[in-house]
């Protein structure tokens, strides 16, 4: 994480200059959300995500990265908190074990080391990403974490290979 590495350098400084740009973008006063894509596997959005999440909460914004690439999941290693539960727990309603249980939001978000950062893992790598994200429950989760975050940035899928960021991309600014 190179924003929080080596904050002086011109890369991080990029990355606060993408920030303020998407701050001025923003439409209205409701939290922004938004998604990190790319057209194929090994292009760095997850570097980007992450970078530019660390870049929002070191302006003091309470930001939210969700790990949505239930495919090739990153951020739980990037930002070193347990892959599960998350994302695709909450979305299914299957719990680690495997069993039918109500996984709540607050089980599935982690502090990370960044004051004002939180993540939501992937989860368990699903068998139907696509499916997991067209269901009702991802705008029940936005509807539930909005008033809770000033920044919520979903780490997608490469959209070439697959359809789970265009599917998010309709539910975020």
């Amino acid at each position: 994480i190179i924003t929080r590495a080596d904050p002086k350098s011109p890369v991080s400084e990029v990355f606060r200059t993408l920030r303020t740009n998407l701050q001025y973008m923003k439409k209205s006063n409701s939290c922004q959300t938004l998604v990190i894509t790319s057209t194929v596997q090994g292009e760095g959005k997850s570097f980007v995500a992450a970078n530019l999440a660390v870049t929002f909460a070191q302006a003091s914004k309470k930001t939210l990265i969700i790990d949505a690439d239930m495919r090739r999941p990153r951020q739980h290693s990037i930002f070193g908190v347990d892959m599960f539960p998350g994302l695709s727990n909450y979305l299914s309603g299957i719990n680690l074990s495997r069993s039918r249980h109500e996984t709540s939001i607050k089980e599935c978000i982690y502090a990370t080391k960044i004051d004002n950062l939180y993540l939501m893992p992937s989860g368990n790598i699903p068998p139907n990403p696509s499916e997991l994200l067209q269901s009702r429950k991802l705008n029940a989760l936005l509807d539930e974490i909005e008033p809770n975050f000033d920044v919520i940035i979903f780490d997608g899928a490469p959209c070439l290979l697959v359809t789970d960021s265009t599917i998010i991309s309709r539910v975020v600014d």
